[in-house]
């Protein structure tokens, strides 16, 4: 396993692919940073020289925002929406979808332990 930036990407699948399980490097960014370096993106990350993956740690590392520092950012982003008590903030603290999602059905994993949701009788067929 390659590592970068202390993350072990995929030895057998193309650079574009691997540089993608970085936190915060996604397809487009993962093709940025192949051009500004002038690698092959069809290359195999354990094909990297030493010398490469020393030029991929020092561009990921002082031109994007990846792995700890990003997840950091996001959790205070969401403490601070939390802390202001706006509407997501609300949503964010009980444990319910903050995007919109409806509730009445689908959002159980985010709510915890299943519940009965209506306490419906079946009605008596007749025969």
């Amino acid at each position: 396993m390659t590592r970068i930036i202390g993350v072990d990407i995929p030895d057998k699948k193309r650079l574009v692919i691997s540089l993608q399980y970085i936190f915060g490097i996604g397809k487009t960014k993962s093709k940025e940073i192949i051009t500004k370096l002038k690698l092959n993106p069809d290359m195999k990350a354990k094909d990297l020289t030493e010398d490469e993956k020393a030029k991929l740690n020092n561009l990921i590392q002082a031109e994007y925002v990846v792995e700890g520092d990003l997840r950091r950012q996001v959790q205070n982003n969401i403490k601070r929406l939390i802390s202001i008590n706006s509407y997501r903030g609300m949503r964010h603290r009980i444990g319910l979808p903050v995007r919109g999602q409806r509730t009445r059905t689908n959002s159980r994993t985010r709510k915890g332990k299943r519940k009965t949701v209506a306490n419906k009788k079946l009605a008596p067929t007749s025969k």
